[in-house]
């Protein structure tokens, strides 16, 4: 804990902002807290949040940190811990209030797959996988993530105006 005294307002901005520290041993290795963080994750103090919605804006973060990183023939996948479920290919994320985390998307066979997960169990490992139609561009689902977390922040600034 720093020793600075802080007026309410720092406090309140301090609890609005969210931390995050990296370091790799490449230090050219781009990490997720070089990017702006969007205003629609730094309107809500996160004590207001529920854990599925801090779960879920963090991992959006991730997401596009490592889709940035991406070259134009590699989409976001997810591998799993244990078992034999394999990959999915991200393709969508949600949450549902209060504590319940959800990736939409296709296995490497094609199949549909969704994961439901609670937060306490919360894991993501992000893989790079060749993208399935090479004449289409690579799917990027955490600039969609992001934009829409701005677009839902906008609507609520609208609403409370």
């Amino acid at each position: 804990m720093d020793d600075m005294i802080r007026t309410a307002a720092e406090a309140a901005e301090a609890d609005v902002l969210p931390r995050l520290h990296e370091v790799h041993t490449d230090p050219a290795q781009r990490n997720a807290s070089e990017q702006a963080v969007p205003s629609g994750m730094t309107d809500t103090p996160a004590a207001r949040k529920s854990p599925a919605q801090w779960a879920y804006e963090r991992v959006v973060l991730y997401l596009k940190n490592f889709e940035e990183q991406l070259d134009g023939d590699h989409e976001v996948a997810m591998g799993f811990a244990g078992g034999d479920a394999g990959v999915l290919r991200i393709e969508g994320m949600g949450y549902f209030d209060p504590d319940i985390v959800t990736f939409y998307g296709q296995d490497g066979g094609g199949g549909r797959m969704q994961l439901v997960q609670h937060v306490s169990q919360l894991n993501v490992a992000l893989r790079a996988l060749p993208k399935t139609e090479s004449e289409k561009p690579a799917n990027r689902i955490g600039f969609r993530l992001i934009a829409d977390i701005e677009a839902d922040a906008a609507k609520t600034q609208t609403k409370n105006s």
